[in-house]
């Protein structure tokens, strides 16, 4: 019924069908409009329960976008929970919505609208970055769900990675994701980006960073839950757009100034170039600790932990560990400060938080460590556990689908 309706809406409109939201619409064949410094594309894979979140986001899109000065530009692709609407794009600037097209504007094929379908993300931001090319540089901001590494079938998973689309044009949060790997593949074959902002839990991983050190040279985000409000885009956005090299020391820091409930968000930027070395160094203090995937798991107690998936709480359910916890723990005082020196020349700022926004009581989900600013490093890292521990059969497999088992594990 859904595609049908989009189809009927279409053939009569011969537009994007689509609400006050998305501006004035116009056909595909725009001629390309360079950018001199930079385009930023905010890629909203919101057909999922975050759909009711969107009018906030583009609302203070539109506010931000007042800000970021000529010659810029910022895109935004909302893929969304509405029955009438096409996903579309469109450019804000000076507080509105304009040049917006639909999916099929765009000549991307309605049959699979996924906005978390590689083909589907692919030609959106090709569509982007070829209409409106930069002479300066590229940006991309990841607004949605994320469950980090966590992998699954590119179908219809459960629960993992980023950007899960139910392709039912309701508000369930089950439907297809992507995977990192899937997602460095696709970014891979575009114009490199300056920066990600992963404005999505958890997405602060080593072995995430790592899949993505090759196409962009610096990941803002959080190795925790973020808010579902999001980004405050009206001071992040012309954050985005500074041209000083450490612009993003203002993502950061005007994301962290956004308060909800008393609770901050931990964030992290990392210099992705530095993650060879990082994974170097993990590989020779893991060995010097003598941890492995059989027999000999970490006893993980008291480790700062930034998820924990069950429905009561088990500490056997804690995943995304700290990394610099875990490896302080159980390095040599010496190794450590050897391992978080290469760590540092990766995580080039971050920014504590105690306790941070998550959909778990804080107190019974994590009551079983305290966060500190010297023990929190900013991401997170997988360590296996005991196969017979909540879903650590799967994980201990599924991680070695990642680059960053080879570099670090096998």
């Amino acid at each position: 019924m859904k595609k049908l309706m989009m189809m009927l809406c279409t053939l009569a409109a011969m537009t994007a069908c689509s609400s006050d939201d998305s501006g004035d619409d116009s056909s595909g064949d725009r001629q390309a409009v360079m950018t001199e410094g930079r385009t930023v594309l905010v890629y909203m894979a919101a057909e999922n329960s975050l759909s009711p979140q969107v009018p906030h986001s583009l609302q203070q899109l539109k506010t931000g976008s007042r800000l970021i000065g000529s010659g810029n530009t910022l895109l935004v692709y909302v893929d969304r929970s509405e029955p009438q609407e096409l996903p579309w794009m469109a450019r804000i600037s000076d507080g509105q919505v304009v040049d917006s097209v639909s999916i099929a504007d765009m000549g991307i094929s309605q049959k699979n609208e996924y906005a978390s379908d590689p083909q589907v993300m692919e030609q959106v931001m090709r569509y982007a970055f070829g209409h409106y090319p930069a002479r300066g540089d590229y940006g991309l901001v990841l607004w949605g769900h994320s469950t980090g590494w966590l992998m699954a079938a590119d179908t219809l998973a459960v629960t993992r990675a980023y950007g899960v689309d139910n392709g039912l044009n309701d508000r369930s949060s089950g439907g297809k994701w992507m995977n990192l790997p899937t997602l460095a593949r696709v970014l891979g074959r575009l114009p490199h980006l300056k920066f990600i902002l992963a404005d999505c839990c958890n997405f602060m991983c080593l072995e995430s960073l790592y899949e993505l050190r090759l196409v962009a040279d610096y990941v803002i985000g959080s190795p925790a839950e973020i808010p579902s409000v999001g980004a405050p885009y009206q001071t992040v956005v012309p954050a985005m757009f500074s041209a000083a090299d450490d612009f993003y020391r203002g993502v950061a820091d005007t994301y962290y100034a956004q308060l909800v409930s008393g609770y901050t968000v931990p964030l992290s930027v990392v210099k992705t170039s530095e993650m060879t070395g990082v994974a170097q160094a993990t590989r020779n203090v893991l060995r010097a600790m003598n941890v492995s995937f059989g027999g000999q798991y970490a006893d993980m107690t008291g480790v700062i932990h930034y998820y924990n998936e069950g429905s009561v709480f088990s500490a056997d359910n804690n995943i995304f560990y700290d990394a610099g916890d875990f490896v302080k723990k159980f390095a040599t005082a010496a190794d450590y400060q050897m391992w978080r020196q290469a760590l540092e020349r990766a995580v080039i700022y971050k920014k504590f938080a105690a306790r941070w926004n998550t959909d778990r009581h804080w107190t019974g989900f994590y009551a079983d460590f305290t966060a500190t600013e010297e023990r929190e490093h900013g991401v997170s890292l997988f360590v296996p556990q005991d196969p017979s521990k909540g879903n650590y059969t799967i994980y201990n497999s599924n991680v070695k689908k990642l680059t960053w088992y080879a570099a670090v594990w096998q």
